[in-house]
């Protein structure tokens, strides 16, 4: 079998195995991470409504950063999320990390994010 196939087949895995633990609510949303070669995205779901209530990614101009592929960029991203969230009086997140390990930037994008204020 292709090299592509088998990757993507285990990513999708992983991801199904992680979402299946991980449900989003209203007083509680789902923290997801995209995480790209040159940018990161965050969002928080609520799965109930199916609606986005908060958003950060590296793309967005009034952040300002010259690269969006690196860990300070991610850092930059949780806290920027974390501040959106506070004011859209969200506390609290399911953290999603997708099929995404936990190191590198997903980690540093989460610790940003608790040091804004969230709490996983």
């Amino acid at each position: 079998m292709d090299l592509q196939k088998t990757k993507h087949r285990r990513q999708l895995r992983r991801r199904r195995h992680v979402r299946s633990k991980v449900v989003g609510k209203t007083e509680r949303p789902r923290l997801t991470v995209f995480r790209s070669s040159k940018h990161i995205y965050a969002q928080l779901i609520d799965d109930l409504t199916g609606v986005t209530l908060a958003s950060a990614s590296s793309r967005a101009k009034d952040l300002s950063l010259k690269y969006g592929g690196n860990i300070k960029a991610a850092q930059v991203v949780g806290k920027k999320l974390a501040e959106v969230a506070k004011e859209k009086g969200i506390s609290q997140a399911a953290f999603d990390r997708g099929h995404y390990r936990y190191h590198g930037r997903v980690k540093a994008l989460a610790d940003a994010a608790r040091e804004g204020g969230l709490k996983f």
